[in-house]
């Protein structure tokens, strides 16, 4: 066991006014499966660069390891998966390879094959294999779940429950609870680690938050409370000052109160009034600089709308004994189902099975002409007809609502997106700012926005339009768990009818009415 400190350290972007972190300072023990948590865009990836010393920064990161970071770049994906593994970790064994790649379920074969040959899933494997088979690593494990189908994930999570000394990112609340013993989570205005897994530390966010809330209005009563009583006080208080002089002390004389002992009574009494109306003030003043120490990392989680219309049938899609090939190889064959009003279905099935196909195949349908490349209103680059065999009936006039997996297309201003796309630029940008943008991204070029922020923009744009039906291609990759959360609130309130594709396990429960799996 060792530890690697992180003190003072702050850091901000060349030509940015505001700090990623600023005087940060805590430890982190070498031994910990630590769960790395944040939203997006608060610098989650942005530390890891810095432990792995890619920027230059005030503070000091001291630690006895040596940081490994993936996804470990592979230069020349020609060479054969042992060649590469050979590269990630020159001084490991024959025997020791094969042994971490089966705990991985990865065929010995796949050794044998172009690293190019193998899916997005077997990649991810192979690499978190290889750094792993490094000698004295301590491994920046950097959201591996966006190349991972569902069973996958349950492989890597299983994998990593025998490992230790790693920060993994990710947002995936299952994956999280099965591997990690520790959360780092970046608040608002602090970074703090727990003991536990997510599941742990989002109960107790959820106390504390409570607590906070629920002090913040305690003490906002108690303000006003206070800021009544000082105000009668300070009525008393200058109405006893005022018999000591003046009209008052005239008006004690015509009264027949002359004595000294009369004068210093009223003094004392002047003195104590006076006296009280300052403890007040002092009380006040406490109580309100109490109250802005509350509520600073507590996440504003607003409620979000999707406007739902309402189609002329119940039958939106059906799909019968369809089958769909590329170049001669086939994808999947004998699928079948049908989408009614009121389903949200999730089509599931491993990396490579079909799934964006099927997607693809129902919206080009459903938008028939415009699905051009030129088309301002799809501007969707790979949505294409896609050829097939069997079935397909989408029906007439259905407005369709599309979320593509790929985000790298997306460049330029959000204003222009929104005029680009035919939406409402207020109720887009109100939108992300309950996503946790801040006005600050409105004036950036979307090509600077961390992968999160993208997926956010398209998620945004979609609930923009009023639409029959909602196809989500894998919306939740690399967005935060607060987010998750929130369009999983959206979803199960305002019930629409959905076609989605989604390898997190927990949003597929809570909000799938059906699943369809290709094999």
């Amino acid at each position: 066991m060792s530890l690697i400190n992180i003190s003072n350290l702050t850091f901000s972007y060349d030509g940015s006014y505001d700090d990623i972190f600023t005087d940060v300072s805590f430890q982190i023990d070498t031994d910990w499966k630590l769960g790395f948590c944040g939203r997006n865009g608060r610098g989650k990836t942005t530390f890891l660069n810095l432990l792995m010393g890619r920027f230059e920064y005030r503070g000091t990161i001291t630690a006895s390891v040596m940081f490994e970071y993936f996804p470990f770049v592979v230069e020349d994906k020609s060479l054969n998966t042992s060649e590469i593994i050979a590269e990630v970790a020159p001084d490991a064994l024959g025997w020791q390879v094969l042994k971490e790649i089966s705990k991985l379920s990865i065929d010995e074969s796949t050794l044998y094959r172009p690293f190019s040959t193998l899916s997005n899933g077997e990649q991810t494997k192979v690499l978190l294999a290889g750094l792993f088979l490094r000698e004295n690593s301590f491994l920046l494990i950097d959201e591996p779940t966006n190349h991972l189908d569902m069973q996958a994930r349950e492989t890597v999570s299983h994998y990593l429950q025998g490992k230790s000394g790693f920060i993994l990112v990710s947002h995936d609340r299952a994956f999280l609870d099965d591997c990690v013993d520790h959360i780092l989570s970046i608040n608002k205005t602090n970074i703090e680690i727990q003991s536990g897994n997510f599941s742990s530390w989002c109960y107790n966010k959820q106390l504390q938050d409570g607590f906070e809330m629920a002090e913040n209005e305690k003490l906002r009563k108690d303000i006003k409370r206070l800021e009544a009583a000082a105000r009668q006080s300070s009525k008393w208080a200058d109405k006893v000052e005022s018999t000591k002089m003046g009209k008052g002390a005239a008006k004690a004389r015509k009264k027949g109160h002359t004595s000294i002992d009369s004068m210093a009574y009223n003094a004392e009494k002047s003195r104590r009034m006076q006296q009280r109306r300052k403890n007040l003030e002092r009380r006040q003043q406490s109580a309100i600089e109490e109250k802005s120490g509350l509520l600073k990392n507590v996440e504003a989680v607003e409620n979000l709308k999707i406007y739902t219309l309402k189609y002329h049938s119940q039958g939106l899609v059906f799909l019968d004994n369809v089958a769909v090939a590329y170049g001669g190889r086939e994808i999947f064959q004998n699928l079948s189902f049908s989408l009614d009003q009121g389903d949200r279905l999730a089509l599931m099935g491993g990396n490579g099975s079909g799934k964006s196909s099927v997607l693809k195949m129902i919206y080009g349908m459903a938008e028939g002409e415009k699905i051009k490349s030129d088309s301002l209103v799809c501007v969707y680059p790979g949505v294409d007809k896609i050829p097939h065999t069997g079935q397909v009936r989408v029906g007439s006039g259905i407005i369709v609502s599309y979320v593509p997996q790929d985000t790298s297309f997306l460049a330029g201003g959000l204003s222009e997106f929104a005029e680009n796309r035919q939406i409402d630029e207020s109720l887009f940008k109100a939108i992300l700012r309950k996503l946790d943008f801040s006005r600050v991204q409105f004036e950036k070029d979307m090509e600077d926005f961390s992968a999160g922020q993208k997926k956010k923009v398209l998620i945004a744009a979609s609930l923009c339009m009023q639409a029959h039906m909602y196809i989500w291609d894998e919306p939740l990759n690399y967005i935060d768990v607060l987010s998750r959360m929130q369009i999983e609130e959206l979803i199960v309130s305002f019930k629409p009818t959905m076609l989605f594709v989604e390898h997190d396990r927990a949003f597929c429960e809570n909000v799938a009415t059906k699943v369809v799996e290709l094999i």
